[in-house]
């Protein structure tokens, strides 16, 4: 299915510059991952914090965009660098999920929103990842299907930013939004599963 993750190819030809750069200066992929776990972290208390100042519905989508950044990075300077390692996939897969919750949990906190939709959302967003680590353990490959993947998910959260910054009406429909979301998260990883066993 259609995922914003099919246009990563293209995103990382972008990132070439940038990754020969960090890797003259010494930066590890590792190094990459956990600045990526740490900036979702700060996004995700920034929000809470200064929830009361607009200029954060703006920050966060600039910052979910640095995070994919740097997720593409870092598998980038794995591969072409020979820094894969054990160590790295575990970074790499648990810091997806902590991200995940960092970012989202916090619109728990918008009014008109039912906590419970946005639980619900972080937590299959969670078994979307798990399910996409499933199809390696299974003695395939990682899985990425979509729709509303990991890059699906930061595009959500940016549109839905955005739109709120110039148009506060929006709150009104965001138990909506995240609902269908997770319908969405759930074909998705219906579908991971289904292609892993395969």
């Amino acid at each position: 299915m259609i995922s914003v993750y099919q246009v990563k190819p293209g995103f990382q030809k972008l990132l070439q510059p940038l990754l020969k750069g960090l890797y003259k200066i010494g930066i590890t992929a590792n190094q990459i991952t956990i600045t990526a776990i740490i900036l979702s972290i700060t996004l995700g208390s920034s929000f809470v914090i200064y929830q009361d100042f607009k200029i954060v519905f703006l920050l966060l989508p600039l910052g979910l965009l640095i995070r994919m950044a740097l997720n593409a990075l870092d598998g980038m300077m794995a591969k072409q660098y020979k820094m894969q390692s054990k160590l790295g996939e575990i970074l790499n897969e648990l810091g997806d999920v902590i991200s995940d919750l960092a970012i989202a949990l916090p619109f728990m906190i918008l009014p008109y929103t039912n906590p419970f939709i946005i639980i619900l959302f972080a937590i299959l967003s969670s078994l979307n990842e798990f399910s996409g680590v499933l199809g390696k353990a299974m003695g395939g490959e990682r899985r990425y299907d979509g729709p509303m993947g990991k890059s699906d998910r930061a595009l959500l959260i940016s549109v839905f930013c955005i739109v709120h910054f110039f148009w506060e009406g929006l709150l009104v429909y965001t138990d909506w939004i995240f609902g269908v979301a997770c319908i969405l998260i759930i074909v998705s990883t219906i579908t991971r599963l289904k292609n892993s066993i395969s």
